[in-house]
């Protein structure tokens, strides 16, 4: 069966990326906007979005509605993506928590990181000290990741 996040997990994962219907520059030097959208080579180069196959501008910035629709469109690369790696039945906060993380880190971090073997082992009591493996940021500890880490545990414990 193919989850999907909840609309209490995107509520979360939007409180911890933060909204912005601005683009603005995410602290390390990415260019982002929405609800932490990385903006691509493209759309930098163009100036417009990919919302679903159209082309949207941002430089005067985005509406509400665009900004949950590209968050839509990009949850499905990640929802997608744990739906593809993930052979262990989950609850709907485990599988929210995982979108978070998988969010936060990308596809190839997720799939290669412990989280996913132990999930996939059904060793899901190992998943908590797997995701706090992930709170360095340019291989400094970060605090803001610890954080995150720390709500998307609870998260999976179905604490929040």
């Amino acid at each position: 069966m193919s989850m999907q996040m909840s609309d209490h997990g995107r509520s979360l994962l939007t409180q911890w990326e933060g909204y912005r219907n601005q683009a603005y520059d995410d602290g390390v030097g990415v260019l982002t906007i929405g609800v932490g959208h990385a903006l691509t080579p493209t759309e930098k180069s163009s100036g417009a979005l990919d919302i679903n196959g159209t082309p949207v501008p941002y430089a005067g910035g985005i509406s509400d509605d665009q900004v949950q629709a590209l968050l839509a469109y990009d949850l499905r690369k990640y929802e997608g993506a744990l739906n593809d790696a993930i052979a262990t039945d989950l609850t709907q906060n485990q599988f929210d928590a995982l979108v978070s993380f998988c969010f936060n880190i990308g596809v190839n971090g997720f799939q290669s990181s412990s989280a996913l073997s132990d999930v996939n082992n059904n060793n899901l009591n190992a998943v908590p000290d797997d995701l706090r493996k992930w709170e360095k940021a340019g291989g400094v500890y970060n605090q803001g990741l610890a954080n995150r880490r720390e709500n998307e545990i609870k998260l999976w414990l179905g604490q929040i």
